[in-house]
């Protein structure tokens, strides 16, 4: 008889197929771990982690799974079942947002010296200062507002961490907030956690355009809050700068905050990326987020920042206080070094990330999807229905299993799945060899009925 934790962990490996192979040699093949066909096993929030199911969880305890009644909904998620149909078919995996190449040497160095050179406590709970500044700094060069790196940046675990402080610390039980659909999956559950009431405002194909008349009549008096997300995950939609200057005439005469997730505002394409906070009259009245993994290709170091005003500052860092209270010590010493690299890393970026758009978007289009315009992010959203599938879910499902490819079904992002059950989700942040292995793969075997 096995140790609990024992048994755990070979549960664990039985369900992600590893066990068959034995566990000394999969950690010791550089094969599977360096092989981009079965990098689906990382899963990122819902994009974060593929875990067991409430059904496979109950079969390994014998007991029933138990959740708070607020995280219900979430206990099982799509991510899941794709990651292990992924690794039982090899696909290649354009589903998950993670690059399968890494970041930058000199950031990677950074990381290193910090850490040979004693810097692995504790941080100060808001952020190592030299962070601070060189997230201020990057904030004044791209919205021309200058800003306290001490009392106005408060450095988290993650965006998502940010996400999760600015709601958590910001808004009250009973309150509403207007979220755009489809929203990247953490909105919906952290504003579960924190009692909100959820609003949705559709974005709908071909420009997934803002439909203003709609946004207005979901105003209550129980409004607090917009969380906005330009670069747009999972649509490539960019807000435009008229877009943005509604919903700011909204806040101010509502007096409500606005929530901004910026994660892809180095990966703007086809239009400049707009910072809400940027606009008269909403710096007062924002709380912007950011990270440093999509934009240097770093996302397990988990670097993000809220930047607000000083009276919303404090309600973000008493949350941050009890989630995280700091964030790794010597990534903090990186991301600002990283934060300082010339504006020709950025520009290079940009065209690396253009060059991998156009071969993944060009292929989709000769495999005969209907593919909607993506003016940002490293997603595409297309639409499937050309192929005679059911819904989303059974067409990734089918193209996992017989064609090798992974996509992530849209209808996870959407408070009524219905919505996009049309549109399916590919990305490009692989590199180029992935991206057109992946489009030979569906021209060759996915037909039209």
């Amino acid at each position: 008889m096995c140790r609990p934790a024992r048994c755990r962990l070979q549960t664990f490996f039985r369900y992600s197929g590893i066990l068959q192979r034995g566990f000394s040699n999969w950690r010791s093949s550089s094969s599977i771990s360096n092989n981009p066909l079965v990098m689906a096993i990382s899963t990122v929030s819902a994009e974060k982690e593929a875990v067991l199911n409430s059904d496979e969880l109950t079969q390994t305890t014998q007991r029933p799974v138990q959740v708070a009644k607020r995280l219900e909904k979430f206990k099982t998620t799509i991510f899941t079942q794709m990651s292990q149909l992924a690794i039982k078919h090899g696909a290649i995996n354009l589903g998950q947002g993670f690059p399968n190449f890494d970041g930058p040497e000199f950031v990677k160095a950074a990381a290193i010296q910090a850490i040979n050179d004693g810097k692995n406590q504790y941080a100060r709970g808001y952020g190592v200062p030299d962070l601070n500044s060189a997230i201020a700094e990057r904030f004044e060069k791209d919205t021309g507002l200058s800003i306290n790196p001490e009392k106005e940046v408060t450095v988290t675990s993650g965006c998502t961490e940010a996400i999760a402080a600015a709601i958590l610390g910001l808004i009250n039980p009973g309150d509403e907030v207007i979220l755009f659909a489809p929203f990247y999956d953490s909105y919906e559950a952290t504003l579960s956690m924190a009692g909100a009431k959820i609003k949705a405002i559709t974005l709908k194909p071909p420009d997934f355009a803002v439909p203003i008349k709609e946004l207005k009549a979901a105003l209550t008096k129980q409004t607090r809050a917009i969380l906005i997300n330009t670069p747009h995950n999972p649509t490539g939609k960019m807000f435009s700068r008229e877009e943005l200057n509604v919903i700011a005439s909204i806040c101010i005469e509502n007096d409500l905050l606005a929530f901004t997730d910026e994660v892809y505002d180095k990966l703007a394409f086809e239009m400049d990326h707009i910072s809400m906070a940027s606009l008269p009259g909403m710096y007062d009245r924002t709380v912007t987020m950011n990270s440093l993994g999509k934009t240097f290709s770093l996302t397990g170091w988990k670097i993000g920042w809220a930047i607000a005003p000083p009276h919303l500052t404090w309600g973000v860092r008493q949350a941050h206080s009890f989630l995280t209270f700091a964030t790794c010590t010597p990534m903090q010493w990186a991301a600002a070094a990283a934060l300082k690299a010339p504006e020709s890393y950025y520009e290079e970026l940009k065209r690396d990330y253009m060059a991998k758009k156009e071969i993944l978007v060009e292929g989709l289009k000769a495999v005969g999807f209907k593919v909607f315009p993506s003016s940002g992010t490293y997603f595409v959203v297309v639409d499937h229905t050309p192929f005679g599938r059911k819904d989303d879910v059974d067409f990734c499902e089918y193209l996992i299993k017989q064609v090798g490819v992974v996509a992530i079904p849209t209808s996870v992002f959407y408070l009524n799945p219905e919505e996009g059950k049309n549109l399916v989700r590919f990305t490009f942040c692989k590199d180029e060899d992935t991206l057109k292995s992946a489009v030979e793969r569906m021209k060759q075997k996915l037909r039209r009925p």
